[in-house]
């Protein structure tokens, strides 16, 4: 017991964000298997509460619509790196959230300002339950979520990559050509970075990491020197506060 005592490390909240294709999600969960964190794609939650407004058949082109039912579902994230899930009323989700319909719909119900106060809500509580710590991914996580995370990363990289890389997570009937690809993403982006309820941006404290030439591995060995360089400096804030 003594020895788990003195080598427990001091818990660290990591937000990351930054516009798709650019490795958030690998990176995360591989950062938080490493260092025995947990890990929430928020991302996943805003095509969950989405695909429940499409199979409730919810007019997405009506916010007000939207914001009249954004309290209906019950989201429940699983925040274990090695296998994260998502349910919508209990139905496993996981799937379901990751189809084209979701993928083009998901922006304009994440820009509804009562669906962004719902899930947000939904996000503090669960980093706050985060007694040994927690990587969260999205793209507001360090300007509106976690303000307060001890370490705060934006990756980004070039339209090009991002559309490359997204092209090859494509598969079958839904794959497109890098060109059509490369332009939603950048519709995306837009959409994202131009709403007026908490908007894609890099929070004035942020590290950012370009990943556009970095291999996957290059990208985890950087995050992961950044948390423990941050998650040191606590525990040494820790020692001395005794």
């Amino acid at each position: 017991m003594e020895t788990a005592d003195r080598t427990a490390p001091a818990t660290v909240i990591v937000a990351i964000d930054g516009p798709s294709g650019t490795g958030k999600s690998s990176t995360s969960k591989a950062v938080a298997a490493k260092l025995g964190l947990n890990y929430l794609d928020t991302g996943a939650q805003y095509r969950a509460i989405t695909w429940w407004m499409i199979n409730n058949e919810v007019d997405i082109t009506d916010p007000a619509a939207i914001a009249a039912v954004a309290d209906k579902p019950e989201i429940v994230s699983g925040t274990d790196p090695s296998s994260p899930t998502i349910t919508v009323d209990g139905t496993d989700v996981s799937g379901p959230i990751r189809t084209k319909e979701v993928t083009s719909r998901v922006s304009a119900v994440s820009a509804v300002p009562e669906v962004r106060a719902r899930i947000t809500a939904l996000q503090r509580a669960i980093a706050a339950a985060a007694v040994q710590g927690i990587v969260v991914e999205g793209r507001d996580i360090g300007t509106t979520v976690l303000p307060d995370a001890d370490l705060k990363i934006f990756l980004t990289a070039s339209a090009e990559a991002r559309a490359a890389r997204r092209s090859g997570e494509l598969k079958g009937k839904e794959a497109t050509d890098l060109a059509a690809t490369r332009e939603a993403l950048i519709k995306r982006d837009a959409a994202d970075s131009g709403r007026k309820t908490s908007p894609l941006a890099k929070a004035g404290d942020a590290v950012e990491v370009d990943t556009t030439e970095l291999t996957l591995d290059q990208v985890i060995e950087c995050v992961v020197t950044l948390v423990e360089e941050r998650r040191g400096a606590a525990e040494g804030r820790e020692k001395a506060a005794k």
